[in-house]
Protein backbone atom coordinates (compact mmCIF):
# COMPACT_ATOMS: atom_id res chain seq x y z
CA UNK A 1 0.00 0.00 0.00
CA UNK A 2 1.30 3.04 -1.19
CA UNK A 3 1.58 6.03 1.64
CA UNK A 4 0.31 9.63 1.04
CA UNK A 5 1.69 12.91 1.88
CA UNK A 6 0.00 16.14 1.20
CA UNK A 7 2.45 18.88 1.18
CA UNK A 8 0.37 22.74 1.12
CA UNK A 9 0.45 25.91 2.36
CA UNK A 10 -0.83 26.12 5.82
CA UNK A 11 -3.35 25.38 7.19
CA UNK A 12 -4.66 23.32 3.85
CA UNK A 13 -2.74 19.71 4.70
CA UNK A 14 -3.86 19.90 8.07
CA UNK A 15 -7.46 20.86 7.34
CA UNK A 16 -7.08 17.89 4.69
CA UNK A 17 -6.10 15.83 6.71
CA UNK A 18 -8.96 16.77 9.31
CA UNK A 19 -11.33 16.06 6.20
CA UNK A 20 -9.66 12.65 5.42
CA UNK A 21 -10.14 11.68 9.15
CA UNK A 22 -13.58 12.17 9.47
CA UNK A 23 -14.52 11.18 6.06
CA UNK A 24 -12.43 7.37 5.66
CA UNK A 25 -11.45 7.41 9.52
CA UNK A 26 -9.49 3.77 8.59
CA UNK A 27 -7.60 4.93 5.68
CA UNK A 28 -6.38 7.58 7.47
CA UNK A 29 -3.21 6.65 9.04
CA UNK A 30 -1.73 6.40 5.94
CA UNK A 31 -1.69 9.77 5.19
CA UNK A 32 0.83 12.43 6.47
CA UNK A 33 0.61 15.71 6.09
CA UNK A 34 3.00 19.00 5.82
CA UNK A 35 1.95 22.28 5.97
CA UNK A 36 4.34 25.13 4.71
CA UNK A 37 5.05 28.24 6.68
CA UNK A 38 5.91 31.35 5.15
CA UNK A 39 9.32 31.60 6.40
CA UNK A 40 9.90 28.01 5.15
CA UNK A 41 12.39 27.72 2.27
CA UNK A 42 12.39 25.14 -0.64
CA UNK A 43 15.39 23.47 0.98
CA UNK A 44 13.68 23.09 4.72
CA UNK A 45 10.43 22.01 3.17
CA UNK A 46 12.40 19.24 1.26
CA UNK A 47 14.00 18.16 4.50
CA UNK A 48 10.55 18.03 6.43
CA UNK A 49 9.04 15.68 3.54
CA UNK A 50 12.05 13.34 3.79
CA UNK A 51 11.45 13.71 7.34
CA UNK A 52 7.38 12.10 6.77
CA UNK A 53 8.28 9.97 4.32
CA UNK A 54 10.72 7.97 6.29
CA UNK A 55 8.60 8.31 9.65
CA UNK A 56 5.83 6.99 7.52
CA UNK A 57 8.03 4.08 6.76
CA UNK A 58 5.87 2.96 3.25
CA UNK A 59 7.63 1.64 0.06
CA UNK A 60 6.18 4.06 -2.25
CA UNK A 61 4.43 7.34 -1.91
CA UNK A 62 2.37 9.51 -3.54
CA UNK A 63 3.08 13.27 -2.95
CA UNK A 64 0.17 15.57 -3.42
CA UNK A 65 0.88 19.38 -3.16
CA UNK A 66 -1.19 22.26 -3.74
CA UNK A 67 0.21 24.66 -6.24
CA UNK A 68 1.84 24.23 -9.43
CA UNK A 69 5.47 25.96 -9.18
CA UNK A 70 4.70 27.00 -5.78
CA UNK A 71 7.64 26.00 -2.64
CA UNK A 72 5.63 22.90 -1.67
CA UNK A 73 5.41 21.74 -5.45
CA UNK A 74 8.92 22.96 -6.00
CA UNK A 75 10.40 20.94 -2.45
CA UNK A 76 8.16 18.02 -3.68
CA UNK A 77 9.74 17.36 -7.45
CA UNK A 78 13.03 16.80 -5.75
CA UNK A 79 11.59 13.68 -4.09
CA UNK A 80 10.24 12.38 -7.43
CA UNK A 81 11.71 8.66 -8.08
CA UNK A 82 11.04 5.06 -8.53
CA UNK A 83 9.14 4.64 -5.65
CA UNK A 84 7.64 8.47 -5.26
CA UNK A 85 5.07 10.65 -7.60
CA UNK A 86 3.68 13.75 -7.34
CA UNK A 87 0.24 15.37 -8.00
CA UNK A 88 -0.46 18.80 -7.81
CA UNK A 89 -3.92 20.46 -7.68
CA UNK A 90 -4.51 18.67 -4.02
CA UNK A 91 -8.35 18.66 -3.36
CA UNK A 92 -10.73 16.50 -1.51
CA UNK A 93 -12.38 14.61 -4.06
CA UNK A 94 -8.36 13.92 -5.24
CA UNK A 95 -7.30 13.06 -1.99
CA UNK A 96 -10.19 10.72 -1.37
CA UNK A 97 -9.45 8.57 -4.54
CA UNK A 98 -5.99 8.50 -3.13
CA UNK A 99 -6.70 7.08 0.26
CA UNK A 100 -9.38 4.59 -1.69
CA UNK A 101 -7.26 3.38 -4.20
CA UNK A 102 -4.42 3.02 -2.06
CA UNK A 103 -3.37 -0.55 -2.88
CA UNK A 104 -3.22 0.19 -6.62
CA UNK A 105 0.46 0.20 -8.13
CA UNK A 106 1.83 3.86 -7.61
CA UNK A 107 1.35 5.28 -11.27
CA UNK A 108 -2.22 3.81 -11.65
CA UNK A 109 -2.82 5.36 -7.85
CA UNK A 110 -1.24 8.36 -9.08
CA UNK A 111 -3.60 8.21 -12.38
CA UNK A 112 -6.36 7.90 -10.33
CA UNK A 113 -5.68 10.51 -8.11
CA UNK A 114 -5.92 13.06 -11.06
CA UNK A 115 -9.13 11.98 -12.54
CA UNK A 116 -10.38 12.18 -8.71
CA UNK A 117 -9.48 15.64 -8.55
CA UNK A 118 -10.66 16.71 -12.18
CA UNK A 119 -14.00 15.05 -11.70
CA UNK A 120 -14.47 16.55 -8.60
CA UNK A 121 -14.25 20.19 -10.64
CA UNK A 122 -17.24 21.05 -11.84
CA UNK A 123 -19.02 24.20 -13.25
CA UNK A 124 -22.60 24.68 -10.86
CA UNK A 125 -25.81 27.15 -12.62
CA UNK A 126 -25.94 28.39 -15.53
CA UNK A 127 -23.43 32.11 -15.21
CA UNK A 128 -21.45 32.50 -18.51
CA UNK A 129 -17.97 30.52 -18.62
CA UNK A 130 -16.64 34.54 -19.61
CA UNK A 131 -18.74 37.15 -18.56
CA UNK A 132 -16.48 39.62 -20.06
CA UNK A 133 -16.89 38.55 -23.54
CA UNK A 134 -21.12 39.24 -23.40
CA UNK A 135 -22.89 42.08 -24.38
Amino acid sequence: MSGLLVIAHAPLASALKAVAEHTFPHCAPQLSVLDVGPEMSVEDIEAAARACLAAAGHAQNLILTDVFGASPHNAALRLVGESVRVVCGVNAPMLWRSLCYAKEPLDVLARRAVDGGIAGIILCGDAPLNPSSES
